[in-house]
């Protein structure tokens, strides 16, 4: 009897063998069968994506720092301001300005000017396709939208809002993305040598530039320069406020730099995407450090306001090349930054020109010396070009700013009554407090 069962146990194993051997050998030819899977294409795709998010929640970073550096008669207009230009610059991105900003063959005047036409995103999907299309589109609109956010901090407190998004419909639609177009897309200052890893100067100074031309034709806000020449401190209205936009600033810098490398498909993609992150983050700290250390030996206190725009100065520096540096370097490149922010701002002051927030100082100052800094450490950049890139940009976004600021003031004006601006921009215009229980 145990004779028997055994060999019923043996005969029945050798069933399951077999059973389950069938099953693994067409998956194993399935296997074969079935194309390879394009890793490289789903790492890329995934860097822009995830990239794009936390440059996407640079929005919030800004909406909150101009939202605390403002008083608070003004806090509501800046918010809404801040949701409206995303908005805006979705939509005009999408319309002509990802086309425009990378034409490809399709170049309306060859080098300078793309073809204007509607973004797609949609169709299949290239043998030989690096990333998604779509991921693409996406990254690239945030920079786009960065870009208007600054211009928004510099003319608070004394612009009405119709003029401002209006402007806005032709910066993010037609401005920026001209002059991104004679770098990233291929244009003649690509062909020059000029060299800008992330947009120290095709983002920042770009903003910096245009808010720069509507400071000077808008003007200051009543009262902040006296007939003596003495300048009137305008508190900010949330010092907490301005500090977590900065830390959220902070943040989204590493999906700013990190995924402008493009690639993480091999290990040395990976390898430079996690360098990036190491020298964003040390110069920025360098820029807050130094920013912080030269406040307290020229006022004998610290300025919390100038060790927040240092550690964005940082930023803005190290973002032309943060790839090459050592950390060493990031971290002077940062620290000159941030010696930037606090200097520039007495400078502007002498001017008379009103920088609610310092943008010009951290974006556009800060933007020149990290265009400037990328000979230093990435070869075959010269600083000739370098200086011909800042100068042909800042050239156009200043004229082309200008004109456009000009046409707005002489058809809908730019500011408000002087009565509506003592008042408040929120009550003015918006009929909506952010801080209804306090005085502004």
């Amino acid at each position: 009897m145990s004779i028997m069962k055994t060999g019923v146990k043996i005969a029945g194993l050798s069933a399951l063998i077999a059973g389950t051997a069938l099953p693994l050998m067409a998956q194993e030819a399935a296997a074969e069968a079935a194309p390879a899977v394009n890793n490289a294409f789903i790492f890329n795709t995934l860097l822009f994506l995830i990239g794009g998010f936390l440059v996407f929640w640079m929005a919030a970073g800004f909406a909150m720092l101009e939202a605390g550096l403002v008083r608070a008669k003004n806090v509501t207009m800046q918010l809404t301001k801040n949701i409206a230009l995303f908005a805006i610059a979705c939509i005009m991105y999408w319309l002509v300005g990802y086309n425009l900003m990378y034409p490809g063959d399709g170049w309306t005047i060859a080098g300078y000017i793309g073809a204007f036409s509607t973004a797609s995103i949609q169709g299949d999907i290239a043998a030989d396709a690096a990333y998604a299309t779509g991921s693409d589109f996406f990254f690239q609109l945030m920079f786009c939208a960065t870009t208007a956010s600054i211009v928004s901090g510099t003319l608070a407190e004394r612009i009405k809002l119709w003029p401002f998004l209006i402007f806005t419909v032709v910066l993010t639609g037609f401005l920026y993305p001209i002059e991104a177009s004679w770098q990233w897309g291929g244009g003649w200052l690509s062909e020059a040598g000029f060299s800008d890893f992330a947009g120290s100067t095709l983002v920042h100074a770009t903003g910096g530039f245009a808010a720069l031309a509507g400071a000077i034709i808008l003007g200051p806000r009543l009262g902040k320069f006296s007939k003596d020449g003495r300048v009137n401190p305008m508190p900010g209205s949330n010092l907490a406020l301005a500090t977590l936009g900065t830390f959220v600033l902070w943040l989204g810098w590493f999906g700013f730099n990190g995924a402008s490398q493009l690639a993480l498909g091999t290990e040395a993609d990976a390898n430079a995407v996690a360098i990036i992150f190491a020298n964003t983050n040390m110069a920025a700290a360098g820029g807050a450090v130094s920013a912080m250390i030269l406040t307290q030996v020229l006022y004998k206190k610290i300025d919390l306001t100038m060790l927040l725009n240092g550690a964005l100065a940082g930023l803005v520096a190290i973002t032309a090349g943060p790839l090459d540096p050592t950390l060493f370097g990031a971290l002077w490149i940062g620290a000159i930054g941030g010696i930037i922010a606090v200097v520039v701002v007495p400078m502007l002051d002498k001017l008379k020109i009103d920088d609610v927030v310092g943008a010009i100082p951290v974006h556009l100052v800060a933007g020149f010396w990290g265009t400037m800094a990328v000979p230093f450490y990435t070869e075959g950049a010269n600083f000739g070009t370098q200086l011909l890139g800042f100068v042909a940009i800042g050239v156009f976004m200043l004229v082309a700013s200008s004109v456009v600021w000009f046409v707005l003031k002489a058809t809908m004006g730019l500011r408000p009554s002087e009565e509506d601006e003592v008042l408040g921009l929120d009550k003015a215009e918006l009929g909506l407090e952010a801080y209804p229980e306090f005085k502004a």
